[in-house]
C-alpha cells in the first residue's frame, strides 16, 4: 500500500522533553506515534474493512516452479560401447 505522511503541530519545548524522556525508555516519539495510530485504526475501522484492505495489500501467491538440475543429466538411452573380443591364434 502507498504510505502517506501525517503532519502534527506540537510545542517545541514539550517535544524536546518528550523525546528526552522516551530515550530513557529506549523508545522514540516516532515509534510511539506509530503504535498509537495502529491502535486507533484497529479501534475505529471495522474488522471487515481491515480484512478487505489487508487482502488487497497482500501480494498474489506466485506459482511454484520446479527446480532445474544444476548439472545436465546423461541421456537415458546412451549407447553402450562395443565389446571387443580378442582371439588368440593357434
Amino acid at each position: 500500500m502507498k504510505k502517506t505522511n501525517i503532519t502534527l503541530t506540537f510545542d517545541d519545548d514539550k517535544l524536546d522533553a518528550l523525546e528526552f524522556s522516551l530515550r530513557k525508555e529506549h523508545s522514540s516519539v516516532q515509534s510511539r506515534m506509530d503504535d498509537a495510530l495502529k491502535q486507533l485504526y484497529e479501534q475505529a475501522v471495522p474488522e471487515a474493512v481491515r480484512e478487505y484492505l489487508d487482502s488487497k495489500a497482500a501480494p498474489a501467491p506466485k506459482p511454484k516452479r520446479t527446480a532445474k538440475a544444476a548439472t545436465p543429466k546423461a541421456p537415458i538411452c546412451e549407447p553402450k560401447p562395443a565389446a571387443v573380443t580378442v582371439k588368440e591364434g593357434n
